[in-house]
């Protein structure tokens, strides 16, 4: 009997599936690998990486270490969760707003046509 995994967790367990997923997104976003290729080289359809990223409890965990050693071969699933990748920290520099400064008079000289 199938039983939908959504109604029958609680709001705090649910939260993890979701944070779960996030990880998952945040690390193939940070290597650089696009959905729809990490889902196929770990054997599962793009629905189901969507699913997996998004947090339905109801994906499998043998599915979920597939798709991370895909994303990221050799990670753990407690090293996904601790969110220690160096490759999390460079996506978090390109993801900061940068406050926009002043031209210096050297390059206000380069730009004047």
């Amino acid at each position: 009997m199938k039983v939908s995994q959504k109604a029958i967790l609680n709001e705090s367990q649910m939260a993890q599936a979701k944070h779960i997923g996030a990880c998952f997104a945040r690390i193939r976003v940070a290597r650089g690998v696009k959905q729809d290729v990490a889902a196929v080289r770990a054997g599962l359809s793009r629905n189901t990486a969507y699913r997996l990223e998004s947090g339905d409890p109801g994906v499998a965990v043998g599915q979920m270490l597939r798709y991370l050693d895909v994303i990221a071969p050799g990670m753990t699933m407690q090293e996904l969760l601790s969110q220690t990748d160096p490759s999390l920290s460079v996506l978090e520099m390109k993801e900061k707003t940068r406050r926009v400064r002043d031209l210096s008079s050297k390059e206000v000289s380069e730009l004047d046509f």
